[in-house]
């Protein structure tokens, strides 16, 4: 199983917290104020708290924050990132959800890849699934990637949440990645499954 530190107390920390925990894999929970990250931990029952901008224990580093903050959080953890596989969860909504903030042929995880320490590597990926998809489906989880390597890391780590990995490339392709993001959104809003709908879900309670 996978060694993972999660940055971020958040929603979609508790819920892939829980999940990797249940999925036998050991979890790290970092977050800014240390007292919600110790919380955290406990109600995930099994996790440790580690320190902001300490190295982290996992191998794997989800970045389970807000869109704008992920590549500040990044830069500030610098050197202590070194030989990590760092997963951009991000999405970069709009104001209205409707479109990507950010205007250029980019994505928040090529963006965390210019700030990221040398020996490092980015996979963006869990973007295109709710938080309720996670918690209760098994849905598809869509990765891009460079590094084959932290690409396989990745997708073990994705099969024991009981969910199929499925790789659509390099880092470039997290740009269309954050679109299915806002495709997601669209689709849902406009009733197709409601908030449960995922693309690519194999499974959804009755």
């Amino acid at each position: 199983m996978s060694s993972i530190s999660i940055i971020g107390t958040g929603n979609m920390a508790r819920t892939i917290g829980a999940l990797a925990i249940a999925g036998g894999n050991t979890v790290e929970v970092m977050g800014r104020d240390h007292s919600k990250s110790a919380d955290l931990a406990k109600a995930l029952g099994g996790a440790t708290t580690g320190e902001w901008g300490a190295v982290p224990a996992g191998d794997i580093v989800i970045v389970a924050l807000l869109f704008d903050g992920v590549v500040p959080t990044v830069a500030h953890y610098g050197d202590a990132l070194t030989g990590k596989v760092i997963v951009d969860i991000s999405n970069p909504f709009n104001s209205t959800s409707d479109g990507l903030a950010h205007r250029e042929v980019t994505s928040i995880a090529q963006e965390v890849a210019k700030v990221a320490p040398a020996g490092a590597s980015v996979v963006k990926g869990f973007n295109t699934v709710f938080r309720h998809v996670l918690e209760n489906g098994r849905p598809d989880v869509f990765i891009a990637g460079d590094n084959a390597q932290a690409k396989a890391s990745v997708e073990a780590f994705i099969k024991s949440l009981g969910m199929r990995p499925m790789d659509a490339g390099g880092l470039e392709m997290a740009h269309w990645l954050e679109g299915a993001g806002v495709l997601t959104m669209g689709l849902a809003r406009h009733g197709v499954g409601g908030w449960d709908f995922a693309l690519g879900v194999t499974e959804l309670p009755a």
